[in-house]
C-alpha cells in the first residue's frame, strides 16, 4: 500500500517489499515456496523458515526461468511460519531480448491459458491491429475494460475462458487472459509474480509480460499499481509455474498469507502508452 504522506510521481530509487506465510501443516513432507525477489536483482534480504517450535528447519532453493528462486522445505507436522523482507535498488532497465527457445516455449497454450481455443476470436477481434505494440497494447486494452475487479469471483482452478465469460476476475485472471490473447495472435507472452508498491488492499500482484519487437514488455490489464516500481518474484506459462505455495507430497490447510510493499522516495505514475521493461 502507498504512503499517503509521501507524493505521487516522480521516481522511486528503490522498493522495500516483503512477506509472511503460516502455514498449518498436517502431512509432514516438501513443501515449496516462493516469495524471494528473482535473482539477479540488486537486493538485501533476509528470509526466516521456522517449525512449530521456532526453530529454523531445513530447506534449499531451486532457481528456475528468469531467476524464479523456489526454497522447498522439509516441512513437519505442525506450525510452519515463512517471513521474507527485501529492499531492492530500482532504476532503468535494459531490455531483455526474447530468445528462440522462448518464442517457442511461452507462444504454447497452457493449462491456465487455453489460447489455442480462442484463436478465430483473437483474430477477429485483434488481427487487424497494427505492429506488437499496439497489438499488445489493445488486448491489455480490451481485458481491462472487459472485466470487472472483483475479489473471490473465480477459483484457483478457473482458466482464463472463466473471466472471459463471467466478465470478473482478480489479477490472475486478467494476466491469464492477456497472456491467452497474446499466444493466440502468435505474441510469446509469459505470466509473472510481483511484488506491486501502490497495489490497494496490498496483496501479491500478477501482470503479463509479452514479446514486443523482439524484447519482453510488461503489462498490466488491472492498472491498479505501477509497472515503474513492481519488483519481479516468479516467471513461468502462467499462475501454476508461480504458485506462492505448492505442496510436494506435504499436506496443509490453506495459509494466512500478508504482503508488504513500498517504494522510496515517490510512488510513480503509471504512463499506459510507455513500454516498460520489468526488473
Amino acid at each position: 500500500m502507498s504512503d499517503p504522506t509521501k507524493p505521487l510521481g516522480g521516481h522511486a530509487s528503490s522498493a522495500t517489499v516483503g512477506a509472511r506465510l503460516d502455514i498449518p501443516v498436517e502431512v509432514a513432507g516438501h513443501l515449496a515456496v516462493s516469495v524471494a525477489v528473482a535473482a539477479g536483482l540488486d537486493a538485501v534480504e533476509t528470509l526466516t523458515i521456522s517449525g512449530p517450535d521456532g526453530t529454523g528447519i531445513p530447506h534449499h532453493v531451486l532457481e528456475l526461468d528468469r531467476g524464479t528462486r523456489v526454497h522447498v522445505i522439509d516441512a513437519p507436522v505442525g506450525q510452519l511460519s515463512v517471513s521474507y523482507e527485501a529492499r531492492v535498488a530500482l532504476g532503468e532497465s535494459d531490455a531483455v531480448e526474447v530468445t528462440e527457445s522462448e518464442q517457442f516455449h511461452y507462444v504454447l497454450p497452457s493449462r491456465y491459458c487455453p489460447s489455442d481455443r480462442v484463436e478465430g476470436f483473437a483474430a477477429a477481434e485483434f488481427g487487424q491491429v497494427g505492429d506488437d505494440t499496439a497489438r499488445a497494447q489493445r488486448v491489455t486494452s480490451w481485458v481491462y475494460e472487459r472485466l470487472f475487479y472483483l475479489p473471490g469471483s473465480t477459483t484457483s482452478t478457473d482458466d482464463a475462458l472463466v473471466p472471459m465469460g463471467t466478465g470478473q476476475g482478480v489479477c490472475r485472471d486478467y494476466a491469464h487472459l492477456v497472456v491467452t490473447m497474446c499466444r493466440a495472435l502468435g505474441m510469446p507472452a509469459r505470466y509473472v509474480s510481483v511484488y506491486a508498491p501502490g497495489l490497494s488492499p496490498m496483496d501479491a500482484h500478477a501482470v503479463v509480460e509479452v514479446a514486443v519487437d523482439g524484447v519482453w514488455r510488461v503489462f498490466d490489464a488491472t492498472r491498479l499499481a505501477p509497472r515503474a516500481s513492481m519488483v519481479r518474484i516468479g516467471t513461468g506459462r502462467d499462475a501454476a509455474d508461480t504458485a506462492i505455495l505448492t505442496a510436494l507430497g506435504g499436506a496443509s490447510q490453506p495459509a494466512a498469507f500478508t504482503v508488504m510493499a513500498t517504494s522510496d522516495p515517490h510512488l510513480p505514475v503509471d504512463d499506459l502508452d510507455a513500454l516498460v521493461v520489468l526488473r
